[in-house]
């Protein structure tokens, strides 16, 4: 019983994080584009929102490392986001999106790997399976798209923030019930000294791990600011847009149902080599056609590019860093890996769109041949094992 209730804690702040995070992702640039914000802008938006992120991640990170728990920093930000959130309702132009925005970068990015630390360590602390637990975000994921296509389609774009702000208000209480800290770790006569950004940075094997995974995920930007834009102008409509996202999180949801089969089969490089690989399929692909029934089996890619390559990242987390570095180590990846990888991808997606259109999605096949190259690098370079052991310290 006590199992079960922690795993529906920790699966609780997920699933509201998420169901934003559907309306946004898949609908944001249709809000933007209602409120006259034009690709380039869009662009624009999307890469310096990643930079802010990059900042407040890594500073963040620090804050809740150094106060021993992230619980009292995601309640915090919980509430400021609850509040930006109506500030971007009275944003018309350009330049107060654009303000609200790098507020919003601050507050709404810091959270997830802050939430993804905690999940590591207590499913592995209660003996739960973290791919089972984090399943549920991806399940309210759905429900976020879903809703948010149904809304746009019948009341109009303004609807993406309210159905939003439905999860958004629910972080701070959700946050509430999570663990207040990591549990201590157990030493054998021996005490573990602080692990420092610097620890990791020197190991070669890190740097690789975040070039690998960083591009993999950023190979998703023409997708997340395009996407939907695109398939419109195709003439797919609303509720089938909003299906077409949701399709990629369901088939997600099944992978992750087997992430640890396929950990034990593939190992954590092999993951990030599936996700990595099947990149370079879809976004040629997506380049070329908007023909429905093509899409559906483009999205199921999904799986692969996201999900495939998140577990094996935690994978590794989980096995290369000690169980009290959990927070800064997670802090680097989604602001360094992701992050800053991404940002720079963004603006780029931004301007190649406004120029090329779909074909854009080609440069974002070359991100993930790219990425793929590092994690060949990180396979012959990381022995599997800690890359800093702070108890030698």
């Amino acid at each position: 019983m006590e199992r079960w209730l922690t795993g529906l804690r920790l699966a609780g702040y997920g699933a509201a994080y998420f169901f934003a995070a559907g309306a946004f992702m898949s609908y944001w640039p249709v809000w933007l584009r209602d409120r006259g914000v034009t690709d380039t802008e869009i662009g624009t938006l999307f890469m310096s929102r990643q930079i802010i992120s990059v900042i407040a991640t890594l500073s963040v990170g620090w804050i809740a490392h150094r106060l021993g728990g992230p619980r009292g920093v995601m309640v915090t930000l919980g509430l400021a986001a609850a509040v930006m959130i109506v500030a971007y309702d009275f944003s018309t132009s350009f330049f107060a999106i654009f303000i609200v925005t790098m507020i919003w970068g601050f507050m709404w990015s810091p959270p997830m790997p802050l939430y993804d630390g905690v999940l590591v360590i207590e499913t592995k602390r209660h003996g739960l399976d973290y791919a089972r637990v984090r399943m549920w975000s991806s399940v309210a994921f759905i429900g976020g798209t879903f809703v948010a296509g149904i809304a746009v389609e019948r009341y109009g774009p303004p609807w993406v923030l309210y159905v939003g702000m439905a999860g958004i208000v629910l972080l701070a209480p959700l946050a509430l019930l999570l663990p207040a800290a990591p549990p201590p770790v157990a030493t054998v006569g021996k005490a573990h000294a602080s692990l420092k950004v610097g620890d990791l940075v020197r190991q070669p094997a890190f740097i690789l791990f975040l070039m690998a995974t960083g591009l993999c995920s950023a190979s998703h930007s023409v997708l997340y600011s395009f996407g939907t834009l695109t398939w419109r102008a195709a003439g797919i409509d609303d509720v089938t847009i909003s299906a077409l996202w949701a399709e990629s999180v369901a088939i997600e949801i099944v992978l992750m149902l087997f992430g640890g089969w396929l950990l034990a089969r593939l190992g954590v490089c092999g993951l990030i080599a599936l996700g990595l690989a099947a990149g370079m399929v879809r976004w040629t692909a997506m380049a070329f056609t908007t023909e429905l029934w093509v899409l559906v089996l483009l999205q199921a890619l999904h799986s692969c590019t996201f999900a495939a390559c998140h577990l094996g990242a935690m994978a590794f987390l989980q096995r290369a860093l000690p169980a009290h570095g959990a927070a800064i180590g997670q802090s680097l990846y989604y602001a360094l890996g992701t992050g800053a990888t991404q940002a720079v991808v963004y603006q780029f997606s931004g301007l190649l769109y406004a120029q090329y259109g779909q074909h854009a999605f080609l440069a974002m096949a070359l991100v993930s041949t790219i990425g793929l190259g590092a994690l060949v690098l990180l396979a012959r370079t990381w022995s599997g094992g800690l890359l800093v052991d702070t108890s030698q310290k």
